[in-house]
């Protein structure tokens, strides 16, 4: 949540989500920001102001070299997360985009204040928010991978418990912690924590990428 001084210096809790945005060109920068300028839930901030619990949405109509490093580099600071706002990924640049860490991307043609608002929520909590489309692409194209891998080993490398299993075959559906929890007959708190164990454990960035990693060491 954002903070903002009172008049002694102090820092309270404006209880809003603190987001910059990023944009390639003035009429696209000034779009998403009147969009989001008047959610009461976003706390719209200049790019100087971002640190931990920023979001930062990141548009642009494909994510070429200059977006990646956009992308690479709110990952690197502490706590930021991001949000991808796209008009076309190719699927050589779908999984580079992943493991950039981005775990929201909603296309240019869906960015309604409503759609934007609800990537820039999914993001804030860590959790993924990926249209259905490039779940499935995600899916096949990991799952290549794995396939073209297949004869250097006959078994998954170690990593993952039945557990970590269970619950991201789920996510893996598209489903959010409360029905994984509720699929699985666990709190919601278990499901955070299994989550956060994994991803924190091997490295992974959020559960986009940790789906990923799942289907790429045969897992699912």
């Amino acid at each position: 949540m954002s903070q903002r001084p009172t008049e002694t210096g102090a820092l309270v809790s404006t209880g809003r989500i603190p987001v910059v945005v990023q944009a390639p060109d003035p009429i696209s920068l000034a779009g998403v920001r009147s969009l989001l300028g008047q959610q009461p839930v976003i706390d719209l901030l200049d790019d100087v102001e971002a640190g931990p619990g920023t979001v930062a949405v990141v548009v642009n109509e494909t994510p070429d070299e200059s977006t990646l490093s956009q992308l690479r580099r709110p990952v690197r600071g502490d706590g930021v997360r991001a949000v991808l706002v796209v008009g076309v990924i190719r699927e050589a640049e779908l999984l580079d985009v992943i493991e950039c860490g981005v775990g929201s991307i909603v296309w240019r043609h869906e960015a309604t204040a409503h759609r934007l608002v609800q990537a820039v929520l999914a993001a804030s909590r860590g959790d993924g928010d990926l249209p259905a489309d490039l779940l499935g692409r995600l899916i096949t194209q990991v799952g290549s991978l794995q396939r073209s891998a297949a004869g250097h080993s006959g078994v998954p490398l170690s990593g993952l418990v039945p557990r970590e299993v269970d619950v991201l075959r789920l996510v893996a559906e598209g489903m959010d912690t409360g029905e994984i929890a509720s699929k699985l007959s666990y709190s919601e708190r278990t499901v955070k924590n299994v989550m956060h164990g994994l991803t924190n454990r091997l490295h992974l960035r959020n559960r986009a990428h940790a789906v990923a990693y799942a289907l790429r060491e045969g897992y699912l």
